[in-house]
């Protein structure tokens, strides 16, 4: 990809109305930033964007066997979820759907010092997975509007390692983690992978959404974050209208290349 393409992509993404100062839109490519707005150095809840990481200490662990083992079935004791999050789930439909029980059960089989020592070695964010106070939660719960935060800086960087097979897990750890990321096929062969994430802040004042990821296509790679809050609730996920931000501009940057 050209200097020129590199800057429209980015042009097309900042300009999204949504993007306001309490967000921030920041993107990366041959290891640099390329462009940046908004406020990206301020740690937020990961929300479900800390499944990737999950997904990197589940296969590292041997807890995740390949794309669609282990499968776990939903119990009613974990709480009220859509029918689509029920049901029978394996590391591929759990990062599709964005299953947080299946994360849960993950981490749970982990235990306190492995999650604990695996998000030190992985330098995630503030790596604080003490949870809510006094609930003793953070095996379950840190990630989700709690005590686990990272900046969308720190989301790139983590994801450029993740590209480059630089995290302290295994190779396979890191492939599979990266196919279960995959999203869809955009036009001109450009492959868009990612995950999104909705929850509450820290404060339970406002509503946020995450949308992670990269897109490729052969070896040119662009790895972005996008960040947004507000503390009107919405109808809808945070994580979903950063996805649709993000989406949408990429494929209009996908037209002018046919």
């Amino acid at each position: 990809m050209n200097s020129k393409n590199i800057l429209f992509f980015i042009m097309l993404l900042i300009s999204s109305p949504a993007l306001a100062d309490s967000g921030c839109f920041v993107a990366i490519g041959n290891g640099k930033i390329i462009e940046q707005a908004g406020d990206c150095k301020t740690r937020h809840s990961p929300c479900s964007t800390f499944k990737i990481a999950i997904s990197l200490m589940g296969y590292d662990s041997g807890i995740l066997t390949d794309e669609t083992n282990p499968e776990f079935s939903f119990k009613a004791e974990y709480g009220e979820y859509p029918e689509i999050r029920q049901g029978l789930k394996n590391p591929t439909s759990w990062m599709k759907y964005s299953v947080v029980w299946y994360s849960q059960i993950i981490t749970q089989k982990l235990g306190k010092k492995k999650f604990s020592s695996y998000i030190k070695k992985i330098n995630y964010g503030n790596q604080n997975v003490s949870g809510d106070e006094g609930k003793n939660n953070g095996l379950t719960e840190s990630w989700l509007g709690s005590s686990l935060q990272i900046s969308p800086e720190e989301q790139v960087q983590f994801l450029q390692k993740l590209l480059d097979d630089k995290l302290p897990v295994s190779a396979k750890a890191h492939e599979i983690t990266r196919n279960i990321l995959f999203v869809e096929e955009l036009p001109d062969n450009w492959k868009l992978y990612g995950k999104t994430g909705s929850c509450d802040s820290k404060d339970k004042n406002k509503q946020t959404g995450w949308f992670v990821g990269w897109i490729q296509k052969e070896k040119h790679k662009i790895i972005f974050a996008n960040y947004l809050e507000d503390e009107e609730r919405l109808d809808y996920s945070g994580g979903k209208l950063a996805k649709e931000q993000v989406r949408k501009k990429l494929m209009e940057l996908t037209k002018t290349k046919n």
